[in-house]
């Protein structure tokens, strides 16, 4: 659709008239059905009904036929009962006395079906007058009116033949919602493609109301402000559009953020610069509407979802998946209706369930009362019934992609599974730089780098990962800790060390204690430094500030994360050696301290054997169901020549830098904590 001269455009609108230019297929074919004596259900607004009756209303009697409007008045311009109880009651009597007034053919309106025959999706009281009033003449034609956000039994559904849906307004009939005077306060030439953005789910009659109340000036040169009011007033209580900036409020993640703006915002770019109808449709068809992010907890999952929504200039709505689970019959599906329903209303919306894989596991795997069954296939009905030119975006968010209902997994629904892991290294800085800034920290270059570093520790007592949400509460504490202390210089390692071990409870070693672990550290780092296929070192300590361990040995991420060798893994055995033979040669003793490392280079020897068939049977995997006796032998004496030669590996490198070993020990004893520069420093000395 090219741009529209204004002159084209309607100069005047009614309410009738909105309503008669922007429906005229669903009038037209409602007008149709009734007259082949079909009884015709309308889901639409509420505030759209008297308008959409009246139109409605006026091609019937074209056709000579009437209708009856029964919603509890003696009279349309009567006021309504002074109660809902009183309105119901008297709507029941209406419709009583309408349905066993005569035989002859008439058409009852019922505008509050919906009202009157549920409530969250189960039978009222009083549905169980009105179905049967509804099925006592077959003479009769019924208009019902319910609100999309609502249901009605399926008892009453089987009484209409014939449905329409009425959710806002189609994009081809925006142009003749809108009056010359009103489309001047978006620019010289009418674009309905930006104003739809913004009003795709508004009825025609809501639509008139706000394009009535915009304000702006004729010939603006740029439309964003009128469009701003468009947007804020579509906006309800519970939808906001957030304030989150893909590229300065997330820290790496680069490619996560390259796969967004690749396959969602410039492909919405690409269209908002097409003016053509049919360009525009093509490209609308390309943009998914549903996308996965899955990762552990805390690493902005949630944030990336309000990212797209900033970055559309969406509302988004962020929906926990357990609250929305009801032990009521019919209210979880109720919840999800509404939730799309606003969400709709208030397009361009990002609607986030968060813990989807709460209510949408896998169906047929289901241990409760069975209503996750009923929530996924409402949640299939809602995303399959958006139009394409609607822009409502669906996120789930799930720590647990594996128990996702595969349904929703294909494409058209979630169509991108996308993954937001643990921050690696540059993640990690980008993350902390972005938090130091905002919270005025002046971190220092070397403090960055060392919160770089220990950052890539386990978390004490989890021993998990650290995520964004850990990387912000280090930054958080940094800060507390300098309002405290009214600081304004610069913050060093120092102070990345105190805010990690504020709170910390460390084992209290005796000195002989203290002289085996830094024996037995010492002993890995020594064979890690000799070993050509292990990472670099990082930091050595002694200090207790791993979770279950009272020293380690910390390395940088690998240089290689998806291929790992043989040499890798026999480097790694005589590391996991070098703590034991370190007390060997030193101590004269040993310490159970060690078992967790033999254990480890068991398992790995294992696997050399069992999976990767370096065994003396050939290159073959073996299972658990080993055939013979011999076999058996012939595994476990595999398995020992390799602990056995890699065990002196260790110890022949051991007694070789024997010197290197005792000036590491001794270090780790006066400082208890040996970083990189430090350990390069000792050697180079040596």
């Amino acid at each position: 659709m090219a741009l529209i001269p204004i002159a084209e455009l309607p100069t005047a609108l009614s309410p009738m008239d909105a309503v008669e230019a922007a429906y005229p297929a669903e009038l037209a074919r409602c007008t149709e059905a009734i007259a082949r004596g079909l009884s015709v259900l309308v889901e639409c607004d509420k505030g759209l009904v008297p308008f959409y009756y009246r139109a409605l209303r006026d091609r019937l009697k074209a056709q000579g036929l009437g209708c009856s409007w029964l919603d509890g008045r003696p009279s349309p311009d009567a006021p309504p009962a002074p109660s809902p109880i009183g309105q119901m009651a008297a709507m029941i009597a209406q419709l009583r006395e309408a349905v066993r007034a005569g035989t002859e053919p008439r058409v009852l309106v019922l505008p509050h079906l919906d009202l009157l025959t549920t409530a969250n999706g189960g039978l009222t009281a009083e549905s169980r007058e009105v179905i049967p009033l509804l099925y006592e003449n077959p003479q009769l034609v019924f208009v019902g009116f319910k609100d999309p956000s609502m249901s009605v039994p399926r008892v009453i559904e089987r009484l209409f033949p014939h449905h329409e849906a009425i959710l806002g307004v189609s994009r081809e009939r925006l142009r003749y919602l809108v009056t010359q005077s009103e489309a001047r306060k978006f620019g010289e030439a009418f674009n309905p493609y930006p104003m739809y953005t913004y009003v795709s789910g508004v009825h025609a009659v809501q639509l008139r109301r706000l394009l009535a109340a915009v304000r702006g000036d004729d010939l603006p040169q740029d439309p964003t402000r009128a469009l701003a009011q468009l947007r804020a007033a579509t906006l309800t209580a519970d939808l906001v559009v957030p304030d989150v900036s893909l590229e300065h409020d997330i820290g790496g993640y680069s490619a996560v953020k390259q796969q967004i703006r690749l396959e969602i915002l410039e492909l919405l770019q690409e269209r908002d610069r097409r003016t053509d109808a049919d360009a525009v449709a093509r490209v609308e068809a390309l943009v998914p509407r549903g996308m996965l992010f899955w990762g552990p907890p805390g690493t902005g999952k949630t944030l990336f979802a309000k990212a797209i929504a900033s970055a559309l200039g969406a509302a988004v709505t962020v929906v926990s998946g357990p609250e929305l689970k009801s032990k009521w019959v019919g209210e979880s599906e109720e919840r999800l209706r509404q939730i799309f329903t606003a969400a709709r209303q208030a397009a361009p919306a990002v609607i986030v369930f968060d813990e989807i894989d709460s209510f949408a596991t896998a169906r047929g795997t289901y241990t409760s009362s069975g209503v996750e069954h009923s929530m996924v296939n409402q949640l299939l009905t809602e995303m399959d019934g958006f139009r394409k030119n609607e822009m409502v975006f669906v996120v789930g968010t799930t720590n647990l992609v594996d128990a996702v209902d595969p349904a929703l997994l294909r494409p058209g629904r979630f169509e991108f599974h996308i993954e937001i892991p643990y921050p690696d290294e540059t993640d990690r800085r980008e993350i902390l730089s972005i938090h130091a800034n905002s919270l005025e920290l002046a971190l220092t270059p070397e403090a960055l780098e060392y919160a770089v570093r220990r950052s890539g520790e386990p978390l004490e007592p989890s021993g998990q990962a650290w995520s964004g949400d850990h990387l912000q509460a280090l930054c958080r504490a940094i800060a507390r800790e300098r309002l405290r202390t009214r600081r304004t210089d610069a913050t060093t390692p120092a102070d990345v060390d105190a805010a990690l071990e504020a709170h910390q409870r460390r084992p209290q070693l005796t000195p002989q204690e203290a002289l085996t672990v830094a024996t037995h550290e010492a002993g890995h780092a020594i064979c890690a430094l000799h070993c050509p296929n292990v990472p670099p070192i990082e930091r050595v300590s002694i200090r207790g500030d791993l979770a279950g361990t009272l020293g380690f040995v910390q390395y940088a991420d690998p240089a290689a994360r998806y291929v790992t060798t043989v040499k890798q893994l026999l480097d790694g055995i005589c590391t996991l050696y070098g703590g034991r033979e370190a007390e060997a040669l030193l101590l004269d003793d040993l310490s159970i301290g060690s078992a967790q490392d033999v254990e480890r280079a068991t398992d790995i020897a294992r696997a050399l054997v069992e999976d990767f068939g370096l065994g003396a049977a050939g290159a073959r995997r073996w299972t658990d169901d080993v055939p013979s006796e011999v076999a058996k032998r012939e595994i476990e004496e595999a398995v020992s020549r390799i602990l056995e030669s890699q065990r002196e590996r260790a110890a022949d490198l051991l007694r070789s830098h024997r010197g290197a070993v005792i000036a590491l020990r001794d270090l780790l004893l006066a400082q208890q904590i040996v970083d990189r520069a430090t350990l390069s420093a000792l050697f180079e000395e040596a």
